[in-house]
């Protein structure tokens, strides 16, 4: 069967660096058309690579205007990278007859995801969410983990994603807010989305946004608390982000969770996009696999793995416990399962909806101070 053809739109950071190297491995896959608005040079072989398509990508057609690119009947997946543009381009190509990879955030209200789920449906085009992170190296240990029962029922989970005064966050200077702008909607889309894939819907959400570099009304710091209900009553998870972390990346606290029989924390972050600025392939063997200095620590009431010794005095046993291979090669894999095999899709729009719906909470218990209980 052919390669499905690739239309990308955008040719920034998030094109170059997220998506095309995760594309080009498959050869279920061919980059086929790009739309990016700047003109083609004239005279390609002085131009700096990675700043115009058709001097990376000769072979693809470059469109400047949408209504060029979504005409092209031969473009059958959509990648939109466009920032705040993805609820409209989506429908677009969706209604051009094209499945659509959407960018996180996926979209910026919950009624705009209600929008594209339902012209999924109405079209029959797969719509795809891009959670990358579910496919991150530490989140796979820690789901699968999980999954063992080893840490029995789980009562408390904390997860972070914290960095120190990185370049790209030095750029908001905003003075007013704007719905859509900050770390909820950048770090906090995947963190959250995390979360609910692991324990779901919550029963209620407390948090609290800051903007510790005063520059800019747009957050560059939270603590989101979501409190379940249900079988997980005694559940509460917290999903935090801060610019103020001095510390090496590798002893970045990831995620401490505790259960009724054991917890796990786990310091660092997945090594992938790490490789690939080291010009590592995608599907190199050795892509995506974490040091072990990083691997997190495993303390259970019952020995899990051979790599634990039981503490005399407490007679819990500790010590530490593996990671899976990173492997965002496989966000694209499973995309391709969806359209050529009909198959489920590994992430469903509802479950990112879900994602922007503890988002909008978030802020409106930011504004009020108070616990917001959920509602659809």
């Amino acid at each position: 069967m052919a390669p499905i053809k690739v239309g990308l739109i955008g040719y920034g950071f998030s094109t170059k660096c997220f998506h095309l190297p995760f594309i080009t491995p498959n050869e279920d896959l061919a980059v086929y058309a790009f739309l990016q608005r700047a003109e083609a040079p004239a005279e390609k072989s002085g131009v700096e690579k990675g700043k115009h398509c058709t001097v990376d990508y000769p072979q693809a057609k470059h469109y400047r205007t949408p209504e060029d690119f979504f005409g092209d009947k031969e473009i059958e997946l959509v990648v939109v990278c466009s920032g705040g543009l993805h609820t409209e381009f989506a429908e677009q190509a969706m209604r051009a007859g094209k499945h659509v990879v959407v960018e996180k955030p996926f979209t910026i209200t919950s009624e705009q995801s209600d929008s594209l789920i339902k012209t999924a449906k109405e079209t029959g085009k797969v719509c795809t969410p891009f959670q990358n992170r579910r496919y991150d190296s530490d989140f796979l240990t820690l789901k699968s983990l999980i999954a063992t029962g080893a840490l029995g029922e789980i009562t408390d989970f904390t997860t972070h994603y914290d960095v120190d005064y990185p370049e790209w966050a030095l750029k908001w200077t905003e003075k007013e807010f704007i719905q859509g702008q900050g770390m909820l909607y950048g770090l906090g889309t995947h963190s959250i989305d995390q979360t609910l894939l692991l324990f779901g819907q919550p029963k209620s959400v407390w948090a609290t946004t800051r903007s510790l570099r005063g520059e800019t009304a747009n957050d560059d710091t939270f603590t989101v608390v979501l409190q379940y209900g249900g079988d997980k009553k005694n559940l509460v998870t917290t999903v935090k982000t801060t610019i103020v972390s001095s510390l090496p990346t590798e002893r970045q606290l990831k995620y401490l969770v505790r259960g009724r029989d054991g917890t796990f924390m786990k310091h660092g972050e997945d090594p992938q996009i790490d490789h690939l600025f080291a010009d590592m392939p995608a599907d190199d063997p050795k892509f995506g696999i974490e040091p072990e200095s990083t691997h997190g620590e495993l303390w259970t009431k019952k020995q899990v793995v051979d790599t634990q010794t039981q503490d005399e005095k407490t007679k819990l046993w500790g010590g530490k416990y593996k990671s899976q291979q990173g492997f965002y090669v496989n966000f694209y894999k499973d995309v391709v399962s969806s359209i050529k095999d009909g198959k489920a899709q590994a992430i469903k729009p509802e479950e990112s909806r879900m994602g922007i719906r503890v988002i909008e909470m978030a802020l409106e218990s930011n504004r009020t101070g108070q616990v917001v209980a959920w509602r659809d």
